[in-house]
């Protein structure tokens, strides 16, 4: 797994998103696109960080950034997740995980003794010119938002 760094350009990408319309990364232009990658929509640490990020939404709007957030979910998964967190962002689905390759967030995990592929639990903010300006890999799903403010108010 080779993930993406700051400097590096982000991959374009087209995906359903949970209104089966296809996102674009090219559809943010002029602005700065925050992705974050999750493993799956309704578990418990995916639903922290998720409402973390809708409660900091008119502060990351206001900075220009648009939120969007990209797992290995089924599209029919997603709108559930979005009614059911009150979410303020667009989901999308990578069902066969070629974004999060892309990315370089798709490889080996460990959870309780299991070894399997799954997605890394890493967001990229990516400037207005489509670079990768930063890779968030070292954060806490409930203080994850904060994180990212922390960042960008800097």
């Amino acid at each position: 797994m080779q993930m993406l760094k700051a400097g590096d350009l982000a991959p374009q990408f087209s995906l359903p998103n949970e209104n089966n319309q296809t996102v674009s990364l090219s559809d943010f232009k002029g602005k700065k696109v925050l992705i974050y990658f999750y493993p799956k929509a309704m578990t418990p640490g995916c639903t922290i960080q998720a409402q973390g990020l809708r409660d900091s939404q008119t502060s990351l709007a206001a900075l220009n950034v648009e939120v969007l957030g990209v797992s290995p979910d089924a599209v029919k998964r997603l709108p559930k997740f979005i009614e059911k967190e009150n979410l303020n962002f667009s989901l999308l689905s990578d069902e066969d995980h070629a974004v999060a390759d892309a990315f370089g967030v798709w490889g080996l995990k460990k959870f309780m003794g299991k070894e399997y592929d799954g997605i890394h639990r890493i967001t990229f903010l990516i400037d207005e010119n489509g670079k990768i300006e930063h890779v968030f890999d070292k954060f806490k799903t409930k203080t994850h938002h904060e994180v990212v403010l922390a960042y960008l108010q800097n």
